[in-house]
């Protein structure tokens, strides 16, 4: 990774040259100082610098300088890189520069000549600390305004999922799914208003206090901090309660043995954080007269962090189940057969079923390379739907799901296969017989199976059973058919 680029303009050599030692001294572990003898030398190596995707916090120039002024440098700077910070080093008479610079270069700070070294590696810091400060909370805004637009969309996609099941002949066959279906919007809905209101709470309580945070810690534990921020943003590993209380205790003890103070407060935040090692590393920081204080705004900072990532996976799984609902409602108004796949449809049905599926079905998926198949998606969707639904409650939704997609003799040929309690031999054949029904009064008409046999013989298919006690597969036939295809290409 490339360090950081800090940029020193002086048309004398021997200022330039006791610049860059003074800030090499400060900071050459993780920046590099880069010079340039005026103007012209720096805008061309400013140029070069950003064309080779070098990140630059701050460019430090002369005022008086021959042939381009350093206040008219940084103008120019500023139209390339308008987020890099300026200072400008002035004499006793350079007060218009700096008014320039301040109105046409946002100028971040003047130094006067001559300085002292420890005011200008103090005031270098602090730009950079406020330039770094100014990134993150960039990228926070830009990471907002995509969740915004996401949450916009999808609920651009409910509204118009909502009035295609309004029109939908199907209303029945998803009577079975709305519970399940509200649950999964729902849910990810819920985490999507919970970590905003985390965000909004974050940005009220603690974002104007920043700048006065960091001013207050020193630049050795401003690294410390931002590094055990980076190791608790990218620390993915779920810990379960009893894993966390004896990482905590492991880690009172650490404490304890290093004699850091407030070692049990310590260790619940950096096991929150997700910190669970190498914690070494951060001792300078945790016995900081305010280690608290910094732990805790490294804490918030991670927290807003995920957030931010709670919020996309949220509406990436909202995003999936309004695909699926999109699908599932999908209507064809021509009334011809169009390309379908049957193993999207049969994944639309088992998305729309996930929270009855989630807790206690096992699901085995064993699906065969198929060519699309000529027929009705929305009708073929409910034959899915209807045969998952009847095998979940003969399971009571305990057990597993066995989903068996092959072809044979140009058929594809869907075994649906459950551990459910079985079909007795007697009623065996009746069951798709209209009307007929074992479940409980208002919980079916008998339609469901009559109904998938009438769509499975709309596609010149079949459909078998085969039950035993513990075991029960419904297997559907569909051909497929090279010739219709061939008519319709």
């Amino acid at each position: 990774m490339k360090k950081p680029v800090i940029v020193c303009v002086d048309d004398e050599r021997t200022v330039l040259s006791s610049l860059q030692t003074e800030l090499m001294d400060a900071l050459a572990d993780e920046y590099l100082i880069e010079t340039a003898e005026g103007g012209e030398d720096a805008l061309a190596l400013f140029e070069e610098l950003l064309e080779d995707n070098y990140e630059i916090p701050l460019i430090i120039s002369d005022c008086m300088m021959l042939g381009m002024p350093g206040d008219e440098l940084l103008k120019r700077i500023h139209a390339l890189s308008p987020k890099t910070f300026k200072i400008l080093l002035t004499g006793q008479t350079n007060t218009e520069a700096v008014v320039n610079a301040l109105n046409h270069a946002n100028l971040y700070r003047h130094i006067s000549k001559p300085w002292e070294t420890s005011d200008l590696v103090l005031t270098v810091s602090e730009a950079i600390k406020t330039y770094f400060k100014d990134q993150l909370l960039d990228e926070q805004n830009k990471a907002l305004k995509k969740v915004n637009a996401t949450l916009s969309q999808t609920l651009d996609n409910l509204k118009a999922t909502q009035q295609e099941l309004i029109q939908s002949e199907k209303m029945a066959t998803l009577g079975q799914l709305i519970a399940g279906v509200a649950h999964e919007i729902n849910t990810p809905l819920g985490a999507i208003q919970s970590s905003v209101e985390n965000i909004a709470t974050f940005l009220n309580q603690t974002l104007e206090h920043l700048p006065t945070f960091f001013k207050e810690i020193c630049l050795e534990h401003q690294q410390d901090f931002f590094a055990l921020l980076k190791k608790s943003i990218q620390h993915e590993t779920f810990l379960s309660s009893k894993e966390k209380r004896q990482l905590r205790k492991t880690m009172v003890r650490q404490l304890d043995e290093h004699r850091v103070e407030d070692a049990t407060m310590i260790a619940d935040t950096l096991v929150e954080m997700g910190i669970c090692d190498n914690i070494e590393a951060f001792l300078p920081l945790l016995k900081a007269p305010k280690s608290q204080t910094i732990l805790n705004t490294a804490y918030q900072l991670a927290s807003l962090q995920k957030s931010t990532q709670t919020i996309m996976a949220a509406s990436e799984r909202a995003a999936k189940v309004v695909f699926a609902l999109k699908s599932f409602a999908r209507y064809d108004s021509s009334g011809e057969k169009v390309p379908t796949n049957l193993i999207e449809g049969i994944e639309t049905v088992l998305t729309l079923y996930h929270n009855q599926l989630k807790h206690g079905i096992e699901i085995i998926k064993n699906y065969a390379q198929l060519p699309p198949v000529w027929g009705y998606p929305a009708e073929l969707n409910q034959v899915w739907t209807n045969i998952i639904h009847n095998a979940l409650q003969a399971m009571s939704y305990k057990g597993t799901l066995k989903i068996d997609v092959t072809e044979q003799d140009n058929h594809a040929i869907i075994n649906i296969t459950d551990s459910g309690i079985g079909i007795p031999d007697e009623i065996k054949q009746k069951i798709f017989e209209p009307f007929f029904t074992t479940k409980p009064t208002g919980e079916g008409c008998g339609l469901g199976l009559d109904i998938v046999k009438r769509i499975i013989d709309k596609h010149n298919g079949k459909i078998t059973v085969e039950s035993v006690v513990g075991k029960t597969t419904l297997t559907v036939y569909i051909p497929i058919n090279p010739n219709e295809e061939k008519r319709h290409a």
